[in-house]
């Protein structure tokens, strides 16, 4: 699954660490999760949705459609 999470962490000037504190994950979560090796669960998706005021579509992609 694609994410668009590397670029919207750094638009807001955030460290993978400073993203997973918000979270309440690891920072070794947040750099799986940003090169594609762990898809979230859904109430993570729901908690990184809510952090950017986005949709979760709009930060995850599909790859397979």
């Amino acid at each position: 699954m694609k994410n668009r999470l590397k670029v919207l962490r750094a638009e807001r000037d955030w460290s993978q660490g400073d993203l997973a504190e918000r979270l309440g994950v690891s920072r070794q979560s947040v750099n799986a999760l940003e090169t594609g090796k762990y898809d979230p669960s859904l109430p993570l998706a729901f908690r990184i949705a809510r952090l950017f005021e986005m949709k979760i579509e709009e930060i995850f992609q599909d790859e397979t459609a």
